[in-house]
């Protein structure tokens, strides 16, 4: 997640992307990470999502979710079998150089994906 070394010894940003199932909610609160995610996440932030927001900071990546304002049901990624329990817990992270190329993040409902997470589009 570093950026790509030429050969004659420059770096030069990458647009790089992570992405998956981190079971990492992240929250709505961003103080003393506003450069790494925004105020738009769902929920409270657990422990897989304070060491997501770690990584993100030490490797100076953005939580694409938490930047857009949406409906929860354009944010929340998972549902429980139950209809019960819903969550924002997988998220996409780009490169803060290219944050603002990043022109939305969104769950797409409806795609039949064969699983219990929501498909998220960027």
């Amino acid at each position: 997640m570093s950026p790509v070394l030429y050969r004659d010894g420059s770096k030069r940003a990458t647009n790089e992307k992570e992405m998956g199932d981190l079971n990492a909610k992240v929250g709505d609160e961003n103080i003393g990470a506003e450069r790494t995610m925004g105020i738009h996440g769902c929920g409270s932030i657990n422990n897989n999502g304070e060491r997501l927001v770690e990584l993100c900071a030490s490797n100076d990546l953005v939580i694409g979710g938490t930047l857009f304002e949406h409906p929860a049901i354009h944010k929340l990624t998972w549902y429980s079998p139950n209809g019960r329990d819903k969550n924002q817990i997988d998220h996409i992270a780009i490169n803060n150089t290219w944050r603002r190329s990043l022109l939305d993040v969104r769950v797409k409902r409806g795609a039949d994906v064969g699983s219990d997470h929501l498909l998220y589009n960027s």
